[in-house]
């Protein structure tokens, strides 16, 4: 048994009450993770890691919390590791996808015969197979904008094609199920808001950016949203600034703990158990109502394995000290869970290769075309 995993409803939801729309404010201000250099928060993960490593007697135990996919999901695998090892069940469930291996270069008329081999539609969604935290990730409207993506992608990496989901909720949700165990639990809910500003009238969007501490971040050399800075929204107009909805470009995440109900626990479980060899990881969901997420109406537009971070705990409403618990928890069950396989027959991968693997994102984030 875990003990470490329990129902979400006993964690300390003190800070999760409902605003009146259930949507956060645009001006929420920085989590107190946020505010933090990268080192701060790198340094206590990886004594926490090296204290567990120690005590299970491998620092790379976690490559074999899902056997069968790369390195465990840990760094280096691929959106289609996932993909592939779904049953019928989760797969229904999932936007419809096709992968382009970009070293086979194709012509627009066998583009488009891809497209409709897999029932897919402009608007899409085009991101690397190999990524992270939304790099790579466009929105294309034809294929003059699909080419002119794969023009600029690296050769040695796949691109996934995914049908757009106009949806307005996207969620993470966190799951982990002990090979000792029947059924998984679902352990971390995150919701996502895009970037956005809202209008007074008066400002332009540049103007409205600027003025805002979190949302001036979608202003980077990775991003390259698709808004006119000129533009002056209407008073109370809404104007979402991207397609993703990463910290790094100004989204923010809240703990939707309050969401958890039987049947979305009950959903999730189906689907975690119709991916071969998953047991630690997290759903990336889009919904219309959070009362649809409850009731676990979904579409998956992704997974992600051991590497997946526990992204609620970037909530402004939690402290430091509750962030970081958060985060530490899934660690320590990152690694009882990877024991578990290990035991029943799971090899971990070397540190060389794990480095090789990491190495090798890192490079391919950079050669990416920015995101929108």
């Amino acid at each position: 048994m875990i003990a470490d995993i329990a129902p979400l409803e006993a964690l300390d939801s003190t800070s999760c009450r409902r605003t009146a729309t259930g949507v956060r404010p645009a001006s929420a201000p920085l989590s107190s993770l946020e505010r933090l250099p990268t080192w701060a928060i790198c340094v206590p993960l990886a004594l926490h890691w090296l204290w567990w490593a120690l005590r299970y007697r491998s620092l790379t135990l976690p490559t074999v919390a899902n056997p069968g996919i790369t390195a465990g999901g840990l760094v280096g695998e691929g959106k289609t590791d996932y993909f592939r090892a779904m049953g019928a069940g989760c797969h229904a469930a999932t936007a419809p996808w096709c992968v382009l291996e970009h070293s086979t270069q194709l012509s627009d008329t066998e583009l488009q015969a891809m497209l409709d081999a897999h029932d897919l539609s402009f608007p899409l969604v085009v991101k690397p197979d190999l990524g992270m935290c939304g790099h790579g990730v466009r929105k294309v409207k034809s294929l003059a904008e699909l080419s002119s993506y794969l023009a600029r992608f690296p050769a040695d990496v796949a691109v996934v094609v995914q049908a757009y989901l106009a949806a307005r909720g996207e969620a993470g949700i966190f799951y982990a199920r002990s090979r000792l165990e029947a059924t998984g639990r679902v352990i971390g809910i995150a919701l996502r808001s895009f970037p956005k500003v809202i209008g007074d009238g008066h400002r332009t969007l540049a103007e409205l950016i600027d003025g805002n501490a979190r949302v001036c971040r979608v202003r980077s050399a990775s991003h390259a949203p698709d808004f006119d800075p000129a533009y002056i929204p209407a008073a109370g107009e809404e104007v979402r600034l991207s397609l993703i909805g990463s910290t790094r470009v100004g989204g923010l995440y809240e703990d939707g703990a309050r969401l958890l109900t039987p049947r979305l626990a009950a959903t999730i479980d189906a689907m975690a158990q119709d991916i071969a060899g998953f047991h630690f990881g997290r759903f990336d969901v889009r919904y219309e109502t959070e009362d649809d997420l409850a009731q676990g109406t979904f579409t998956i537009m992704e997974v992600n394995g051991a590497g997946s971070e526990a992204i609620e705990a970037w909530d402004p409403r939690f402290s430091l000290w509750q962030a970081f618990t958060l985060i530490l928890r899934k660690q320590r069950l990152l690694f009882r869970i990877s024991a578990e396989n290990r035991t029943a027959g799971a090899r971990p991968i070397g540190i060389t290769m794990l480095i090789r693997y990491f190495v090798r994102q890192r490079r391919l984030l950079r050669q990416y075309p920015p995101s929108s």
